[in-house]
């Protein structure tokens, strides 16, 4: 999937002369202006032309036939009228199948009917600059990333996750959700280490439904783990503007700490999920946590 960040014109960008007529008996030249309603027509049929052409260029592009779908996001810098001042707002959103698309005959359709098919989401009249919350916008900036490294390759049956280095723990789990998202287009980064309990991951999702940024924490813990690491899970999700938030332990979880998380954007895999989703990815290892706690002590 490819989300597309578009700065599109803004209104007073297009040319307003309708016609130039020369008047013999003044020798000079007089300009047509077309009407503010002439005007509000012409661009809220070009905003949508461009959406539908810059979609068409795209998919045509593709070659290689690796896009499914394109996230078009359609931003304008304007005055806004409420309060005077310029500010950037998103006009116009539209995610688009390419089977759909293409199978679309762009030259015999009317361009608002054609974004109002696909979906398409904005304001009734675009000349208005009325501001949207697209589809789906994903900010992967963050100081806090850095690379990675494959753990996953390495591990065998006798690998005791349990006794697995905190940081190598934390590149698996990285690891195993970037091979997770990745099958829907998503990709997963990790973070500086700190062990400070923050944001160990972060996933971000393009599915328009449930996707967007997931923050995940890995608990590399021996004992049960308390429901105060699931209270600062479902904080740094609030703090960091996250859809959801996943913590994953080699343990396990007690009751209170499923209670808390119930009717929260919270998923808890102890480590037998843990297990389950290596083997589904195609790895293999174990949890001995009395084997764990003999090396700790």
């Amino acid at each position: 999937m490819l989300i597309v960040e578009y700065q599109l014109p803004a209104l007073h960008h297009l040319p307003n002369i309708k016609d130039v007529r020369y008047l013999k008996s003044k020798d000079e030249t007089q300009e047509i202006y077309l009407s503010e309603k002439e005007t509000a027509k012409l661009y809220d049929d070009l905003i949508y032309q461009i959406t539908l052409r810059s979609l068409h260029e795209l998919f045509e592009a593709d070659a290689a036939n690796v896009l499914d779908a394109i996230i078009f996001n359609g931003w304008v810098t304007a005055v806004e009228k409420a309060h005077g001042n310029e500010t950037t707002g998103c006009i116009v959103s539209i995610q688009a199948s390419k089977d759909e698309f293409m199978a679309i005959n762009l030259a015999q359709v009317d361009p608002k009917a054609c974004f109002k098919l696909l979906k398409g989401v904005g304001s009734s009249q675009l000349h208005s600059f009325s501001p949207i919350p697209p589809i789906l916008q994903i900010d992967k900036s963050d100081r806090r990333f850095v690379s990675g490294y494959s753990v996953a390759d390495e591990m065998d049956d006798s690998t005791n996750l349990a006794a697995m280095g905190w940081e190598d723990f934390e590149h698996l789990i990285r690891e195993l959700f970037e091979k997770e998202f990745r099958q829907n287009g998503g990709e997963c980064r990790i973070t500086r280490a700190s062990r400070d309990g923050g944001v160990d991951a972060v996933a971000f999702d393009p599915d328009p439904i449930r996707g967007g940024k997931i923050v995940i924490q890995a608990k590399r813990y021996t004992k049960t783990v308390g429901v105060s690491a699931v209270r600062d899970l479902y904080g740094t999700v609030l703090n960091e503007g996250a859809t959801k938030g996943i913590l994953v332990t080699t343990a396990d979880y007690g009751p209170d700490s499923y209670e808390f998380a119930r009717g929260k954007p919270l998923t808890l895999l102890n480590g037998a999920n843990l297990l389950h989703l290596l083997a589904a990815h195609g790895h293999r290892a174990k949890i001995d946590l009395q084997a764990a706690r003999a090396i700790a002590l």
